[in-house]
């Protein structure tokens, strides 16, 4: 608590505030309609914004100092040097800044750290994933994650799952979030999305009628 207290108080004192007060002042400026727009980005927009940005730098500097007590060789005061961390750092927070959808700024979070965990991913893939976390919704998240290892996912989620003997994926999904149900063209538009874009490789399994543990095996191969 008392670092995430110095954190919060280093922002305070951060260039954001300079630059806040800079376009207040341009706002101000503006013929007629100045003074309210100024108002309007004082009290609308200004102070969401400084929360999202505290909120986020908190949460990765946090995840930073948990990596270099448990990645070797990793160190913070190093970081600078790495352009790949930096880059990606930079575009997942400009797109954290856009949501407060807690499973896209979670994806973005993990997209960051995962430069560091997993240097040898393609830079370039990365992005494109931070890109597709910032086009989706997040049931299209939530599922992808849930194919990976429906079970697991459920199992995490103290669900309890009767013994079926047949049937498919669409049945354990359902099952999973009950707040699906009966909504087919919702969930198979999300898995649609999800292979059209390479994520899965088929979008035709989940009405397929198989056994139990067909029904709850990774749907198919998900990338």
């Amino acid at each position: 608590m008392d670092n995430e207290r110095d954190i919060e108080t280093d922002l305070k004192l951060s260039s954001g505030d300079y630059v806040h007060k800079g376009v207040k002042v341009a706002l101000s400026a503006i013929p007629f309609v100045g003074s309210p727009i100024s108002e309007f980005f004082s009290v609308v927009i200004a102070p969401p914004l400084e929360k999202r940005r505290t909120e986020w730098l908190i949460e990765i500097y946090q995840r930073l100092q948990y990596l270099e007590e448990t990645v070797v060789g990793l160190k913070i005061e190093r970081l600078a040097e790495n352009e790949n961390f930096i880059s990606t750092l930079f575009y997942a927070t400009t797109i954290a800044m856009r949501t407060h959808q807690h499973e896209k700024i979670e994806a973005l979070r993990n997209a960051v750290t995962n430069t560091l965990i997993m240097p040898d991913v393609d830079a370039n893939l990365q992005l494109i994933f931070i890109n597709f976390v910032d086009r989706y919704t997040p049931w299209h998240l939530i599922i992808l994650k849930f194919l990976d290892d429906p079970r697991k996912f459920g199992e995490n989620r103290k669900i309890k799952y009767p013994n079926w003997s047949m049937g498919g994926s669409a049945t354990v999904l359902e099952h999973t979030f009950p707040e699906l149900k009966g909504r087919r063209g919702f969930y198979d538009q999300i898995v649609n999305d999800l292979y059209s874009n390479g994520l899965i490789n088929s979008d035709s399994f989940l009405h397929t009628t198989m056994t139990e543990q067909g029904m709850f095996a990774s749907s198919p191969n998900t990338a």
